[in-house]
């Protein structure tokens, strides 16, 4: 079987995650920020879990080295560190006091009905921070920065 070509998966991706209503998308930027924290660049795995807390997909991956993935630890359990996962959605890793703006389409379905966007983080010789951020997707968290854990300062996003 060929590997799929990054955009048809970044195009399958989209779909899986505007198909649970089979409503409309909208445009949406996320904005992380990360704090100076005096090491290499991290690793961040971007994805959503549903209103029961299962996995619903990735959103994005940065960092392009498949064997750091399972210390992106929580993203990993839920997928298996599968680079299937993340084909076609990845970029570099996000250095120390760098930011991070990614601009998709999200289905309107996946906001103000319980789906959770989160946010590993994983550092080369420092603590790995699954679940750096965790934030419901609401109309009304829209705009407003989320505090992160340990490398991500904060984190936003917007319509």
């Amino acid at each position: 079987m060929k590997p799929m070509k990054p955009l048809f998966a970044a195009l399958a991706l989209t779909t899986a995650l505007v198909l649970p209503g089979l409503a409309f998308a909208k445009p949406v930027t996320l904005t992380v920020n990360m704090n100076s924290y005096g090491g290499r660049g991290a690793y961040l795995a971007v994805y959503v879990t549903d209103p029961a807390g299962a996995y619903a997909g990735s959103l994005w991956m940065a960092g392009g080295k498949a064997k750091y993935y399972r210390h992106l630890s929580d993203w990993a359990r839920f997928t298996g560190s599968d680079p299937a996962q993340v084909d076609g959605i990845t970029g570099a890793s996000v250095g120390a006091g760098q930011s991070l703006t990614l601009d998709m389409d999200l289905a309107d379905a996946l906001f103000d009905a319980g789906y959770t966007l989160h946010i590993d983080a994983a550092v080369e010789d420092m603590r790995d921070s699954p679940s750096e951020v965790s934030v419901p997707l609401t109309a009304a968290g829209a705009g407003q920065a989320v505090t992160g854990g340990r490398y991500i300062a904060d984190f936003t996003y917007g319509f």
